[in-house]
């Protein structure tokens, strides 16, 4: 009996590592490789002729020269400024994010009922719309003669959002990534165990107490994963300002 059941373990182990196999040769082929062919470019060396980069296919080889440089230029150089206020956008929009997307996560985790399957619909609809084309109308509601600006004018309010304001961009972070910030949190919050909640209230807590006791410490892997996944692209994300910014 013993050795059947090693047997059976051995085939089963063997049958998962042929079905990990094309998942495995998939991320060597288009991650790994392609990870590799970059960091050869970015370790390799300036042609000083043709002033094009030229890869350094051994690993020994690399020169850490130009990260140097750059690195140089980032804490001390003319590319502190920038460096500086790109962190400080982010930080701004992954803040705001959360404050417009945890309340809303929360909604569709404990309270939506029946109209969950609608409002996460509704939550999606926006990637259906090419992000750039989102930025675009952005564009077109805030510049001079846009429906925003003139709905501020009636007021009294006249402003240039698109002159390099930082809270354009800002808004434009959070508007663009608070979808993908609410998904995983709702996904975190809705595989929270309500008995923990019932027992909180059973013992005296209020909701407020409860939230800060319980749900939130409960929700934290998911907050931390969730600002990763916005954070990571918008520090990358040049688009943005360059269309609501100008600068």
């Amino acid at each position: 009996v013993s050795q059947r059941l090693i047997t059976r373990k051995t085939d089963r182990d063997w049958l998962w590592g042929l079905l990990t196999t094309p998942g495995t040769v998939w991320l060597l082929l288009l991650f790994a490789l392609p990870f590799f062919g970059l960091a050869c470019v970015a370790f390799g060396h300036i042609d000083p002729v043709f002033r094009n980069a030229v890869p350094a296919w051994n690993p020994l080889a690399w020169n850490f020269e130009n990260f140097r440089e750059v690195l140089g230029e980032v804490l001390t150089g003319t590319l502190r400024r920038v460096f500086v206020r790109t962190v400080v956008y982010v930080f701004s929009a992954v803040l705001l994010s959360f404050l417009v997307g945890y309340p809303v996560a929360y909604y569709l985790a404990r309270h939506a009922g029946r109209w969950r399957g609608v409002l996460l619909a509704l939550m999606i609809v926006p990637f259906w719309v090419n992000y750039l084309m989102r930025m675009l109308a952005w564009v077109n509601l805030l510049q001079v003669d846009g429906w925003a600006t003139r709905a501020f004018s009636m007021f009294g309010v006249h402003y240039n959002w698109l002159d390099g304001q930082s809270i354009t961009v800002v808004l434009g972070l959070v508007y663009g990534y608070v979808p993908f910030l609410v998904l995983p949190l709702y996904a975190a919050l809705e595989r929270l165990d309500g008995r923990l909640l019932e027992a909180a209230r059973d013992l005296g807590a209020g909701p407020v107490h409860a939230f800060r006791m319980i749900t939130m410490p409960l929700s934290r892997p998911g907050m931390l994963g969730a600002g990763v996944i916005i954070a990571l692209p918008m520090f990358g994300d040049y688009y943005t300002n360059d269309m609501l910014s100008r600068s």
